[in-house]
């Protein structure tokens, strides 16, 4: 059966994942580190982990597995979901597959040499996220639930 995680630090797409996994009858794992109130939705369970980098994507990499879904902003996390057979989408809808990952996960490495390298520390974030994005978000999150 499927369980959709959420990679629930800083996403800001929680309560638009548990709405859609409530149509399918899907459980929803929210995984931080801290800061997120327990869910009362009987679908939902909130996991706090140990402190510690990367304590979040390891709890779900441990866990997930083939037919599962994972939503995330962390490539690497969303590599090793793909490895592990599972799906994993952007809080933007931006699905991961293992045809893309790869070149997805070099661009980051090469972009995070860039900016390690830049001793000034020019250059912004990213761009803020919008309600096309959220909008493109659920579209894909239907979409892979019905794939199921």
């Amino acid at each position: 059966m499927t369980v959709l995680y959420v990679d629930a630090d800083a996403c800001p797409v929680k309560a638009e994942a548990l709405r859609v996994a409530e149509r399918h009858k899907v459980r929803v794992v929210y995984v931080a580190d801290g800061g997120l109130r327990p869910n009362p939705h009987p679908l939902a369970e909130v996991v706090i982990v140990p402190g510690g980098l990367d304590a979040a994507d390891d709890w779900i990499a441990e866990r997930i597995g083939p037919g599962d879904i994972c939503v995330t902003a962390d490539i690497p996390l969303a590599d090793r979901c793909v490895k592990a057979g599972a799906r994993a989408m952007r809080p933007d809808g931006e699905l991961w597959t293992a045809a893309n990952i790869g070149n997805v996960l070099a661009t980051r490495n090469l972009m995070a040499e860039i900016r390690a390298a830049n001793p000034l520390n020019q250059g912004g974030g990213g761009r803020p996220f919008s309600k096309a994005d959220r909008s493109r978000f659920l579209e894909a999150l239907e979409r892979e639930m019905r794939r199921r």
